[in-house]
């Protein structure tokens, strides 16, 4: 078992270090995309410095990071640990890429796929607090941390009540724990007034 989850950890930290965003930066701009907006490889830079299709072509590649381990989990090694645990690795592996210096994105669109992987019924509701947070207040960041920390509380309370497998709750808890952090700049500047809103920031030099 050991052996498993091992296996199925290596693979998801490989997989979500694929750069997508970094390797759509230099097909779209020709230069590295961390050189832009926020100086990270995920949608919202890649939407903000090189437009809508490059980031759909990005969104979807780093959600299928979070996907593939946990279905490699839950229908090869046929263990929801395993799988968690997986989709666990591929979060990390997004946000700390080892085929990209180690810099990378900061993990919502992994931890989504991640979730549709482990349970796709109730990840079909996540895209419905996202909408409802963004429309209306238009800021990205918001939504990837109050939306990922509501998703993550849903999932913790469903394996409390029996309703999820334990897994899925401590990968729920490990990925809210390291999207805040990730975050904790937007975090900051939310709470100053200073952060840019969905359709803004542009090419601009990165910062944190």
């Amino acid at each position: 078992m050991i052996a498993e989850y091992a296996a199925n950890a290596a693979a998801g930290y490989l997989l979500g270090s694929l750069p997508f965003g970094l390797i759509v930066g230099y097909l779209w701009l020709g230069k590295d995309i961390r050189l832009a907006g926020s100086g990270k490889t995920g949608t919202t830079n890649v939407l903000r410095t090189a437009g809508r299709l490059p980031a759909v072509i990005v969104l979807a590649g780093d959600v299928s990071k979070g996907v593939v381990p946990a279905l490699l989990g839950r229908y090869v090694f046929d263990s929801d640990g395993v799988a968690a645990v997986g989709a666990a690795a591929a979060v990390t592996g997004h946000v700390w890429p080892i085929f990209a210096g180690f810099r990378g994105g900061r993990g919502v669109a992994s931890a989504f796929g991640g979730v549709l992987g482990l349970t796709p019924l109730l990840s079909l509701l996540f895209p419905v607090i996202a909408a409802l947070i963004i429309v209306p207040t238009r800021y990205m960041s918001l939504m990837s941390t109050l939306g990922t920390a509501i998703c993550a509380a849903i999932i913790i309370v469903l394996a409390i009540t029996g309703h999820q497998p334990a897994a899925f709750a401590w990968y729920a808890a490990f990925v809210v724990a390291l999207v805040e952090y990730k975050h904790i700049p937007n975090i900051r500047r939310l709470l100053a007034g200073t952060e840019p809103k969905f359709g803004r920031g542009g090419d601009r030099p990165a910062t944190g």
